[in-house]
């Protein structure tokens, strides 16, 4: 490992920091939401099929998630802020690949190196905030941060479509990567001039493991495949899923690697002693299955309202501003909130983004066009409220018993679980989503609002149930941390 110094900061000079770093998060979360609703524009312009339509997005969703382990091992050895440098530089100039792209193909692997600028970046965001915040400003901190993912994810949709609306049909989406450009070029400005240094490095040799980050990368891609392959079209290879076999052998012989080379004396990829610690591990889990419903809840409800109700990309990315607002609210308030309140606050948030699920399914049916998407972002915003009772506050909970020199690591884990379920949690309810469109069709007919509403109910079964896992999760852990106060405060009295 090496040698590092922490270098002492202001109050200022931290929060500083952090607001950079809120940028590049920000940057981020933003390009993996705001591409979604050009689908429709990119299949007219270059007539793309539905598998390479998944792959445009779920592909950047894949590398992402291939680059964050390394980076945040990497993070956590050395220079975060050269990290940074390389991420954002790298994101810049594959948007301007991206925006410039004259085929299906260009666009796609432009968007899988992409995908690897964006995991570059941020780990280093993750472990910047753990290494320079403890205790309740720690929480201040993840629940601004929260806020921010919060924003990102809810309003990307909606700025796409704007970008959409005023580019045009054929070529509206290319603004969307063009407007990468002169953000990345701010964020990166304000990572050179105004974050300060934090460590003083004497580096010794790199350790990253080079074989478990090979069978690391194995493991990913065999997980992630069959669901980034999975359109809900006739066409979908069911061959498909014998990768999950390939995931499962790699996975035990990962799991074998990283502790024979632990045992060795040497800093494996991933510490599995992480995964000893019960908050990290409960909340990780409750991470993964939370965005296995949050994304795929926006998708289905953008594709249900642009498909089905005949709105405008811009308008049925409108419907969820209202989520963007409240969850930044309630982020920023759990926050503050969660040293004193804990996990009651994390149950209470995923009980009512349940409850708002449902009920945007049940309007679906009984709302006719017109009121329907008022409805729906009413609930939205109930939902968002509870969202953000969920996501920074369930962030500082997972890492707070994580010592601050895996910080970084321990951030990039549970980004990765993060793309993991968005990845596994799209696939499912886009396969359910579009299969109800091809078999209530199957007759020739034009899908009607009938077969939309079917196929938004259906795909909305499998957000209720990852929710309702989360929430399971999160249940569970409450009880273990109320028995362990109550036979702390036992042990006490008896002394």
């Amino acid at each position: 490992m090496s040698d590092t110094a922490t270098i002492p900061l202001s109050v200022h000079q931290r929060w500083r920091a952090f607001w950079v770093c809120v940028a590049v998060a920000a940057l981020t979360i933003l390009d993996l939401t705001k591409v979604n609703v050009a689908l429709p524009s990119i299949e007219q312009a270059f007539g793309a099929g539905s598998t390479e339509l998944q792959l445009i997005v779920s592909g950047y969703v894949l590398t992402f998630g291939l680059a964050l382990v390394p980076a945040g091992r990497i993070g956590d050895q050395r220079s975060r802020r050269a990290l940074f440098i390389v991420g954002l530089v790298l994101f810049a100039a594959t948007s301007v690949v991206c925006a410039l792209a004259p085929d299906t193909s260009v666009l796609l692997a432009a968007r899988l190196v992409q995908g690897v600028a964006a995991g570059i970046q941020m780990p280093q965001v993750i472990g910047l905030a753990q290494e320079m915040f403890q205790g309740e400003e720690r929480g201040r901190a993840f629940g601004l941060f929260g806020a921010t993912i919060g924003i990102s994810t809810a309003f990307g949709p909606t700025l796409g479509g704007l970008l959409i609306a005023l580019g045009g049909a054929q070529d509206g989406w290319r603004w969307i990567f063009w407007m990468n450009v002169p953000l990345t070029l701010i964020v990166l400005a304000g990572v050179i001039w105004l974050l300060p240094k934090t460590r003083d490095s004497r580096p010794t040799r790199l350790q990253l493991d080079p074989v478990g980050l090979a069978l690391f990368a194995v493991v990913v891609v065999a997980l992630m495949a069959p669901f980034l392959l999975t359109t809900g079209s006739s066409d979908d290879n069911p061959q498909r899923w014998w990768m999950l076999a390939v995931f499962a052998v790699f996975a035990a012989v990962f799991v074998w690697w990283e502790r024979r080379y632990a045992a060795s004396g040497k800093h494996p990829l991933v510490p599995l002693g992480l995964f000893a610690v019960s908050s990290y591990r409960n909340g990780t889990l409750i991470q993964a299955v939370y965005f296995m419903a949050l994304p795929a809840m926006f998708l289905l409800t953008t594709l249900f309202l642009q498909l089905g109700v005949g709105l405008a990309p811009v308008f049925a990315g409108m419907v969820s501003i209202g989520f963007a607002v409240a969850s930044a609210f309630s982020s920023y308030l759990g926050g503050r909130l969660v040293t004193r309140v804990g996990r009651p606050l994390v149950v209470w948030g995923l009980a009512i983004v349940l409850v708002s699920a449902a009920a945007l399914a049940l309007i679906a049916y009984l709302v006719p066009p017109g009121i329907v998407e008022f409805a729906m972002a009413a609930v939205l915003t109930v939902g968002g409220f509870g969202g953000g009772m969920v996501i920074a506050p369930n962030q500082t909970l997972t890492l707070a018993d994580v010592p601050v020199k895996q910080g970084g690591l321990a951030g990039s884990v549970g980004q990765l679980v993060q793309r993991i379920g968005t990845a596994v949690g799209t696939a499912v309810a886009l396969s359910l989503f579009y299969s109800t469109v091809f078999r209530e069709t199957a007759g020739g007919g034009d899908a009607d609002i009938v077969v939309y509403h079917d196929a938004y109910a259906i795909g909305m079964i499998s957000v209720a149930l990852f929710l309702a896992l989360a929430l399971l999760v999160g249940v569970i852990d409450l009880s273990a941390r109320r028995r362990a106060g109550r036979l702390a405060e036992r042990d006490a009295a008896r002394r």
